[in-house]
């Protein structure tokens, strides 16, 4: 006797929140089926199919598959009000958290997933008045950086290099060596940055 035709298996199986049974009694008594019918299609027994239709069992996901296609149900249609919802976060400009550095702005755009610090990325808006620069990457640290050059102009120097930058010029780098961004013009400079793993803003 295969898994499928032992009642005494899934009958015993731990209840959880999933009911599939309203469907699939629906279906069944929409195209005429009795519960005998379906259960010899399906390969299990009469009983655990109308436990199933009852909810008080929660079927093997191959009995739950064997049903759907003798009652020919889309798998959609019985999963869909079980789709994880992903959430959606919003940072209004004027709620956004900032840091100062020695006159260096940082002001937060994507907020870090605090369970798991290791492997989020932070996101942020730099604004570095004239003649004023970044200290944080001076000695280097864990990461990896990419960076997009807003308004202004920019000397980023890197390992000893220099590199200037002009508005929407980007650089990436590992953030392993020495860095240092630097308004190199006469007016604000304003770059977004995103940073991985999160420090700046990680709670």
């Amino acid at each position: 006797m295969t898994p499928l035709q032992n009642p005494d298996e899934e009958t015993t199986s731990k209840k959880v929140p999933y009911h599939f049974g309203e469907k699939l009694r629906e279906v069944r008594e929409h195209r005429g089926y009795t519960l005998k019918v379906v259960a010899q299609r399906a390969g299990v027994s009469e009983s655990l199919v109308s436990q199933i239709e009852r909810n008080h069992v929660s079927p093997a996901i191959d009995t739950l598959l064997a049903l759907a296609d003798v009652l020919d149900i889309n798998l959609e249609y019985l999963f869909e009000e079980y789709r994880k919802k992903r959430p959606v976060h919003i940072i209004r400009s004027q709620s956004r958290a900032s840091v100062t550095e020695h006159d260096v702005i940082y002001e937060e755009l994507a907020r870090p997933d605090a369970n798991s610090a290791d492997s989020t990325t932070e996101c942020y808006i730099i604004k570095i008045p004239a003649g004023a620069h970044t200290h944080h990457g001076s000695f280097g640290h864990i990461g990896r950086e990419i960076g997009l050059i807003v308004s202004g102009r920019a000397k980023f120097t890197y390992a000893g290099t220099e590199y200037f930058l002009e508005a929407g010029d980007s650089v990436s780098f590992s953030s392993g060596s020495p860095h240092q961004l630097e308004n190199d013009g006469d007016t604000t400079m304003e770059a977004v940055w995103f940073v991985t793993p999160a420090e700046r803003f990680a709670k």
